[in-house]
């Protein structure tokens, strides 16, 4: 109310007075970071559900309602930042899931990833808004310092800055006592447009360069682009914006183009709507170039897992011979790439590289030829492999030698011989998501595709005990090795897969299952040897079975797995009645 008496006090030009009024909401912002106010905006505020204030479960703020934070990846930086950004001096400690209850509703954020200096929770890094495998037994909590004399210095926080985005916007729609003017053209400059917008609040933009002295700005912008371009300026002053698929890549765009970081890794997430719908995949390798050229890392990192769950139908799509060296060195990088073994990993390469001929450097072969894992190579393929005369071993025949013979090791070698090595080559020892017969099983909610019977030195893997029980051909038991290590080849691990689709069916197994489906698998037998050397990472794939699509992968929590609504996976499900399970073994040693 203070506010709005001095605007109608003012009895002079009305323009003045809207000035004046821009003036005092800005300064009231600026005060606000200036002396740190115990809450932020409304979107993003988190809150302590709990006996205390100072601690609780952590709830936050988004798209109008309360919700939870998943404790995958909760730690003590994730814990200092909530607490700092409540007016406490920092954290005692970080809760697992569970101690202060369940939540209700949406789940909002999983897989934090925070560095412990920022402002809000929401500024560290996360897999999106409302993206989660997790469960309500999952929430995080925090306990925070309270320091030592909160009783005389107790603060009452007066927030009313939920309404000043909104008046903002409403600013900007008027053009009322603008005084600089933004001209939008393309390349062919037959279309031009010209906004009115106040030099105030470019100010907070520094890649504009704007000074007190400047009156106009240019802006080169295709034609396609320029029915965004209001939204995008209402946006630098409400910090609010619908975003849309036929928005999406130029609003992000002109957020990189204005330096407006948050815009981008936001409408970076949106992206994600786009990748299930090409099955060419040049959308995707189109996105992920942009999202090179543009530096958004969000961006990428969305395409990258996408493309690494869908490598190989990526292989044999038209594309694959034209991707960049770029995306095939971070593809190569990563374990969550869903592949039959490591020995196609690397068939694959050498295809691509014959494809490439003289556009792939020497150097560069070599260096993606060092992210191949030999040591996961069966051995019977090492065998073969140094008889080969594919391009790799042509070109580059002591490093691929060297990469055989360490394989080998890997393979003959006990793991205490091996231990103090890991740390100098930890990636080379992980394994990839691999989806052989020998790893993993595939079936979907009503019948069961069993897999190819595969024979190894006189004996079989992957074969299955029987047809099903109890949920008709919805469970399945078969074995793997306990480890890709020849040392542990003829050691058996038994597996049972199930997918559950009701709460009875769960009851009679002895469980408790709030959503549906839901899958587990569950190890039996003598896996327990291993515990001290060998782990067990397994992953769930969801893929379409008419599409060849991989649109989820997750892993097991105490042997079950969820599985999320479309709301809340990291893609939309493009075949939500008609989609397989497969249940892949990861062992790796510990």
């Amino acid at each position: 109310m203070f506010i709005w008496r001095i605007f109608l006090n003012f009895k002079i030009n009305k323009y003045y007075v809207t000035i004046i009024f821009v003036n005092i909401l800005l300064n009231l912002v600026s005060l606000a970071e200036d002396v740190r106010l115990k809450q932020p905006k409304q979107e993003g505020r988190v809150r302590l559900v709990g006996d205390l204030p100072s601690s609780g479960r952590v709830e936050v703020y988004h798209d109008g309602q309360w919700g939870t934070v998943c404790d995958d990846g909760w730690d003590l930086a994730e814990a200092q930042v909530v607490c700092r950004q409540l007016g406490f001096p920092g954290a005692k400690s970080f809760m697992p899931g569970g101690r202060y209850g369940e939540g209700s509703g949406s789940i909002w954020l999983d897989d934090m990833n925070c560095k412990g200096s920022e402002s809000s929770l929401s500024d560290c890094s996360f897999k999106g808004w409302g993206i989660t495998d997790c469960s309500h037994k999952e929430d995080a909590g925090v306990v925070c310092e309270t320091g030592t004399n909160t009783t005389s210095n107790r603060q009452f926080s007066v927030d009313n800055s939920l309404g000043l985005s909104e008046d903002l916007g409403l600013l900007f729609d008027s053009g009322s006592g603008c005084d600089f003017r933004i001209k939008v053209k393309d390349d062919s400059e037959e279309s031009e447009l010209t906004f009115c917008v106040h030099s105030m609040i470019l100010m907070f933009y520094p890649e504009l360069n704007i000074t007190k002295d400047s009156r106009t700005l240019t802006m080169d912008v295709s034609q396609t682009c320029h029915p965004h371009v209001s939204a995008f300026l209402r946006y630098l002053y409400s910090r609010q914006i619908d975003v849309s698929i036929t928005s999406a890549q130029c609003l992000h765009q002109l957020a990189f183009n204005f330096g407006v970081k948050k815009l981008m890794e936001d409408v970076g997430r949106a992206f994600t709507l786009l990748l299930p719908e090409d099955n060419t995949f040049h959308t995707q390798v189109s996105m992920f170039e942009y999202g090179l050229r543009t530096g958004d890392l969000v961006l990428q990192e969305n395409v990258l897992q996408y493309l690494s769950w869908n490598f190989e139908f990526l292989i044999s799509s038209p594309v694959w011979s034209t991707i960049s060296f770029h995306i095939m060195d971070a593809l190569l990088r990563r374990s969550d790439l869903v592949v039959k073994d490591e020995a196609f990993l690397l068939e694959a390469l050498e295809r691509w590289i014959q494809d490439k001929g003289d556009e792939i450097s020497s150097d560069q072969q070599a260096s993606l030829l060092n992210h191949i894992r030999f040591l996961l190579i069966p051995v019977d393929k090492l065998y073969e492999m140094q008889f080969s005369s594919s391009v790799l071993h042509r070109n580059h025949e002591k490093l691929y030698l060297t990469g055989l013979l360490r394989g080998f090791q890997f393979n003959a070698l006990p793991f205490s011989k091996i231990r103090k090595q890991m740390y100098n080559m930890s990636s080379e020892y992980l394994p990839r998501i691999y989806t052989g017969d020998e790893w993993s099983v595939i079936f979907n909610a009503t019948t069961v595709k069993y897999p190819r019977y595969a024979y190894r030195n006189g004996y079989t893997v992957g074969y299955n005990y029987n047809r099903g029980y109890g949920q008709n051909n919805r469970i399945q038991t078969f074995s793997t090795p306990a480890h890709p290590s020849a040392l542990y080849r003829e050691q058996k691990v038994f597996w049972q897969a199930q997918v559950f689709l009701s709460s009875q069916e769960c009851s009679n197994y002895g469980i408790s299952c709030y959503s549906f489906p839901v899958a587990r698998f569950l190890a039996s037998g003598n896996q327990n040897m291993y515990t001290s050397t060998i782990r067990y990472s397994n992953r769930l794939i969801l893929t379409c079975k008419n599409e060849n699509n991989i649109f989820h992968v997750q892993d097991f929590k105490n042997d079950m797995a969820v599985i999320p609504n479309n709301s809340s996976m990291g893609l939309p499900n493009p075949c939500p009645d008609d989609y397989s399970f497969r249940f892949v073994v990861r062992p790796e040693y510990i």
